[in-house]
């Protein structure tokens, strides 16, 4: 298994200069690593052996009725998932369809996903890193361009002062021109939101419909008694099918239907990846929903933006951080909280007291300037 994820490790790459949040880069780290995974395991046959296994006669080969089976689709009885197995039906879903050689019956459930998943996953995986490649981009390595090597705060007094100056020369230029980079953020966390809550209902279409309540069924599954319920797993993931193969002509010339039982061993992966994948969204959308109403309270409230600062730079003086966010805007409080993130603790605090005091020097002589 170590095998497989072993071509996983060059997309586990640790940046130590963050240009955003931890829940940001739950998406399009740890879910795109997952899903790529998922895609990796469904396409090993070593781990879950033949997609499909049909019982066939002489008259039909086994690997032209395993393909035809594939390709096509097979299908299960749904009133045959609510009869008692080993004494009305042989196995869950597994019973005469009386008749509907259509497939088009309301009683039959027809299977048609299993040859798309691993294609589905990678497709999710690449959506769930749009919006960080978007971000990479609008951002344009900014942060590390300015942190230049604080991070870590061992360098010359020298070094360190004239980097320290850099720093604070760019934010004085630019002081309240960052409103527009901040937002495009905002955006892209938005974007990350917006696509988990789309592919909750993409999954929901591609499992006809099953999706959106597959992980509460499933709880309630394991809370009730399992004779009087169907399990879900087995309902949208069954391990045993029927298929039909119509294509065969008997002696006289007329169309003989071949019907034969196929098992889906893939169908046992699917079934845990998919019950984990619902589990995930949910915790994961959730927290994205959380931190866009946390970005939206920064926005309309500049005490809030002072607490969190207080809070998450302790070496910081409140007075600074008091005349920071007074005489600044929104976008300078984002960046100047970015660079924190990165920068040396001591290093960070001696440039926002300096900062503070750029502002609150120019300030006073713009007060002067006004009075006389």
């Amino acid at each position: 298994m170590l095998d497989v994820f072993r071509g996983l490790k060059n997309l586990i790459k640790v940046n130590y200069v963050h240009i955003d949040s931890t829940i940001f880069r739950l998406h399009y780290s740890i879910t795109v690593i997952i899903l790529i995974a998922f895609s990796l395991i469904v396409t090993t046959r070593q781990y879950v052996g033949n997609p499909i296994d049909c019982i066939h006669t002489k008259d039909i080969p086994e690997d032209v009725l395993n393909t035809y089976c594939w390709i096509h689709s097979t299908y299960t009885v749904i009133s045959a998932f609510k009869k008692k197995v080993g004494v009305e039906v042989i196995q869950p879903g597994i019973g005469s369809s009386n008749g509907a050689l259509d497939l088009k019956s309301d009683d039959i459930k027809v299977y048609k996903y299993y040859q798309w998943v691993c294609f589905c996953l990678f497709f999710q995986a690449m959506l769930f890193y749009t919006p960080r490649w978007l971000w990479k981009s609008w951002e344009g390595g900014k942060i590390r361009a300015l942190i230049m090597d604080l991070d870590v705060g061992i360098c010359s007094e020298i070094e360190k002062k004239t980097k320290k100056k850099l720093i604070l020369d760019y934010l004085w230029q630019n002081l309240k021109f960052n409103n527009w980079w901040a937002y495009k953020y905002y955006v892209c966390e938005l974007m990350a939101l917006l696509n988990v809550i789309g592919q909750m209902f993409f999954m929901n279409k591609f499992l006809g419909g099953e999706f959106m309540k597959f992980g509460l069924d499933v709880i309630s599954y394991m809370e009730s008694d399992q004779e009087d319920r169907i399990d879900p797993m087995i309902f949208i993931f069954p391990r045993m099918v029927k298929c039909s193969f119509f294509y065969k002509y008997g002696a006289s010339g007329e169309l003989e239907r071949h019907d034969s039982l196929c098992i889906l061993p893939l169908n046992v992966v699917n079934e845990k990846i998919y019950v984990f994948l619902w589990f995930w969204f949910i915790i994961l959308g959730s927290l994205t929903f959380l931190t866009l109403i946390y970005r939206l309270i920064i926005i309309l409230s500049p005490r809030m933006r002072v607490y969190i600062m207080r809070m998450r730079f302790c070496l910081v003086k409140k007075e600074s951080v008091d005349t920071i966010v007074r005489e600044s805007k929104m976008g300078d409080w984002y960046l100047l909280y970015m660079l924190g993130e990165n920068l040396d603790s001591v290093i960070f605090r001696d440039i926002m007291q300096e900062f503070a005091s750029r502002l609150g020097g120019h300030n006073y002589h713009f007060r002067g300037v006004q009075e006389a």
